[in-house]
């Protein structure tokens, strides 16, 4: 059994099995969950005046495509670590660069990003997870 429960905009705990004792985060941005070696999706917060919201983030598939990508538009060492909290900036990407990467996930994924949308990609996840959206919204 897994729960996921907030008892204020800082602070929630989980729970996976019933003798276990929850495990508590305090301020969490982003949570990957791993258990007996089997990855999850991973979990985002987003403080709500009185509530927090958990959402789904996207699939290890489409991060890790979006780190391809992003390796080959920026040219990176197979060494250089490149994965989903990875920053555009922090890769050596400068603002053509951000741009030649969206169009190259638009181009892999059949996505249009919207300009607007588009600046406020700055993560890998960030990426990510605004492509499942498009393609999920394209879908509907």
């Amino acid at each position: 059994m897994a729960s996921v429960t907030g008892s204020s905009l800082t602070s929630f705990s989980c729970f996976f099995k019933q003798n276990q004792a929850p495990t508590r985060i305090s301020s969490p941005n982003s949570v990957s969950l791993s258990i007996k070696g089997k990855g999850f999706t991973s979990l985002r917060s987003y403080p709500v005046p009185h509530r927090f919201r958990v959402s789904c983030a996207a699939k290890v598939e489409t991060v890790d495509k979006v780190c391809e990508i992003v390796r080959k538009q920026l040219a990176l060492p197979a060494e250089t670590a490149v994965t989903g909290d990875s920053k555009f900036t922090t890769l050596g990407a400068d603002s053509l660069d951000t741009v030649e990467i969206v169009m190259g996930l638009e181009e892999e994924f059949g996505i249009s990003v919207e300009e607007e949308s588009a600046q406020s990609i700055t993560t890998v996840q960030d990426a990510a997870d605004l492509i499942e959206k498009l393609i999920e919204k394209k879908g509907a």
